[in-house]
C-alpha cells in the first residue's frame, strides 16, 4: 500500500512538473539563440523551457497539444502562420525581438572571387535559392536595387523550400557557388561557408517575431520568458549568433 501511495505521489509530481514546462516552437534559423536564452532562463528561475525548431510540418502537431509560444524567422512567416491557423495565436500578444541582415555565403576561400552582388550575375556562377523559411523574395529585394534581378535569376541553379534543405544542398552539392541568405547562417556552418557582407545601402533586414498561443495556460511564464529574451544577456546571445 505504501509503495502504491509513493508511486501515485511520484506520478502526480511528474505530471505537475511537466505541466509547468514552457513549450516554444518556431523555425530553425533562430533556434540556437532561442535555446541558449531558454537555458539561461531555466538556470535563473528553475522553470524548464523546451524550444523546438525546424520546418513547421515537423512540430505543428505537437504545438497544438502543448505550444505556449511561437516565434518566426521573419515577420511575414508569423503572419503566414497566423493566416493558416486562425485563432491559434493570442491576439495582441505579438511583438518583435531582434533583426538580422542578409549577406552572401560563398565557399571557404572564396574560389570564385565573389566580392559584390554584381559578381553573382556573371556567367558560370551557380546560385542556391531558398524560396521560403524567412527568405522568400530575399535575393529579389536586394538585386532589384541594383538592376540585377534578371542576371541573378538566370544563375539560380537550385531552389528549395526551407533553410534545412538549403543547408543540405550546400553541404552535398559543391557545384553551388553562392547563397544569398542571412548572415546568421554562416555562424551555423563556419567550416562550410565564408561570408561576403553587402554594403550598408544594399542590406535587407528582417525581424524575429514572437507571440503567445491562445491555448497556453502558462501566460505569466510566457511573459517572463519574453522579458528574459529582451535582457542584455540574451541580446548578446543573439548578436553572437548573427543578429543585431
Amino acid at each position: 500500500m505504501k509503495k502504491a501511495v509513493v508511486a501515485i505521489c511520484a506520478l502526480s509530481y511528474a505530471a505537475g512538473a511537466f505541466a509547468q514546462t514552457l513549450h516554444v516552437y518556431g523555425p530553425g534559423g533562430p533556434l540556437a539563440p532561442m535555446q541558449a536564452c531558454a537555458a539561461q532562463y531555466t538556470a535563473q528561475t528553475h522553470h524548464p523551457v523546451i524550444v523546438t525548431g525546424g520546418p513547421e510540418k515537423q512540430w505543428f502537431a505537437a504545438a497544438q497539444m502543448d505550444g505556449d509560444v511561437i516565434y518566426g524567422g521573419a515577420e511575414y512567416m508569423l503572419t503566414q502562420f497566423d493566416m493558416e491557423h486562425p485563432g491559434f495565436l493570442l491576439a495582441g500578444s505579438r511583438t518583435d525581438l531582434y533583426k538580422r541582415t542578409a549577406g552572401i555565403l560563398v565557399r571557404p576561400g572564396n574560389p570564385k572571387h565573389i566580392q559584390t552582388l554584381a559578381d553573382l550575375a556573371k556567367p558560370g556562377i551557380h546560385l542556391l535559392d531558398v524560396s521560403g523559411a524567412g527568405q522568400l523574395g530575399l535575393w529579389e529585394d536586394i538585386a532589384g536595387r541594383s538592376g540585377l534581378i534578371d542576371g541573378l535569376q538566370r544563375n539560380i541553379a537550385m531552389t528549395v523550400a526551407t533553410s534545412a534543405e538549403g543547408m543540405h544542398a550546400w553541404a552535398t552539392r559543391p557545384q553551388l557557388d553562392a547563397w544569398i541568405t542571412y548572415e546568421s547562417w554562416q555562424q551555423r556552418m563556419p567550416q562550410e561557408a565564408a561570408l561576403v557582407r553587402l554594403p550598408p545601402e544594399m542590406r535587407i533586414y528582417r525581424g524575429t517575431p514572437i507571440a503567445f498561443t491562445q491555448r497556453s495556460t502558462l501566460k505569466a511564464e510566457a511573459k517572463a520568458f519574453l522579458a528574459q529574451l529582451r535582457t542584455p544577456a540574451c541580446h548578446s546571445v543573439f548578436i553572437h549568433a548573427g543578429w543585431q
